[in-house]
């Protein structure tokens, strides 16, 4: 695991929202495909065996498929970059601290100008506390041993 300073977080967080960006996307797009899939069972299904074409299921199949592919390496390439997802939904993200000799997190969400918040490791979202003057004095990354 890498820990941050704030600067350190700020300076990654471009990199990062692009690749969040491209992950809601392919999982928007692998969403449509499924349930473009899951209707033609189903009207399959509730026809009695209606015919379908094939070709067109494929292609569905494929672009799913590939939607998923590039999910995974749009999420692979924010934890390495040090980031973790943790609500993919709402494009909310972590990036870990120590703050007084505990892990804690600096919280940023999709759609933030700029990484404002930390919260507990434990507390999750509903716990988050703003930056203050006090947090950058007392928090450190992986650099400032």
């Amino acid at each position: 695991m890498r820990y941050f300073t704030l600067p350190e977080a700020q300076l990654a967080l471009p990199e990062v929202e692009r690749h969040l960006r491209e992950a809601l996307f392919h999982k928007t797009e692998s969403q449509k495909a499924q349930e473009h899939m899951d209707r033609t069972s189903e009207h399959v299904r509730s026809s009695g065996g209606a015919r379908v074409n094939p070709g067109e299921v494929l292609a569905t199949r494929a672009r799913r498929d590939t939607s998923i592919s590039a999910l995974k390496e749009a999420l692979d390439e924010i934890h390495e970059a040090g980031a973790v997802v943790k609500d993919l939904d709402i494009g909310l993200l972590d990036f870990m601290t120590r703050y007084r000799d505990r892990d804690v997190c600096l919280c940023w969400k999709l759609g933030e100008d700029q990484i404002r918040f930390w919260h507990g490791a434990e507390e999750g979202f509903r716990g988050r506390k703003p930056i203050d003057q006090e947090f950058l004095q007392n928090h450190r990354g992986d650099g400032s041993h």
